[in-house]
């Protein structure tokens, strides 16, 4: 179901039949495009399936219109202390104790950005950017490897793909050497895991990734 923020952000939130003080709660952090059917479906597949609460925040709000290279173009413009609180609404609004982090493409980013909050008990990231693509790097956005390489930061792991070139093979390294778990895949490319309807989809490795992230999230 949708709901509201307190930041007036909208949200798609989801949630098991049962829902007890052992749940887990989990923000999941739309790609790009933001919050459509894809994402509906997949919080409530989620929770359907692993008994989590999951959240779901719209990454731009009252501009949902925006096509994707607009979008793309407005992210210079995104600020950090608001996209952290957002991630903190969205975790308070899964009533858990426990939270974690996820998403996927810029939503990964943002899971990792999320991971040093203190607000997370663990963030995994789906091809999110570890270091900021040039046309956004001159914003207000910090870049995620500083996020990665807080004290704060909880455990975090990267699925990425060897042919994304979001995700260059040193940035993959820097984070590595931070202590970030890092699952690659060879030959996958960026956005290879959570949209079937994509070419770059790889049935295979997704379902794979998917264990993956989900093992480590409830550990």
């Amino acid at each position: 179901m949708r709901i509201t923020l307190a930041n007036s952000v909208p949200a798609e939130l989801a949630a098991p039949a049962l829902v007890d003080e052992n749940t887990l709660g989990v923000v999941l952090f739309p790609d790009i495009m933001g919050l459509r059917p894809l994402f509906d479906d997949m919080c409530a597949q989620l929770a359907a399936d692993y008994g989590w609460v999951v959240c779901a925040p719209e990454p731009f709000p009252g501009r949902e219109d925006l096509s994707v290279d607009q979008r793309l173009g407005a992210m210079a413009d995104f600020d950090d202390a608001e996209l952290r609180r957002t991630a903190e609404l969205a975790a308070e609004a899964t009533g858990c104790t426990r939270v974690v982090a996820t998403g996927f493409c810029m939503g990964g980013m943002l899971a990792f950005k999320a991971a040093a909050t203190g607000h997370f008990k663990r963030a995994a990231g789906f091809y999110g950017m570890i270091r900021l693509p040039e046309a956004w790097a001159d914003g207000r956005l910090q870049q995620p490897i500083e996020a990665l390489a807080s004290p704060d930061r909880c455990p975090t792991l990267a699925i990425i793909g060897t042919a994304d070139h979001f995700t260059p093979p040193q940035d993959v390294a820097d984070a590595e050497a931070l202590g970030v778990m890092v699952v690659s895949y060879e030959g996958a490319e960026h956005g290879f895991v959570h949209d079937a309807s994509r070419p770059a989809h790889r049935a295979e490795d997704a379902a794979d990734a998917w264990r993956q992230v989900v093992a480590f999230l409830e550990a």
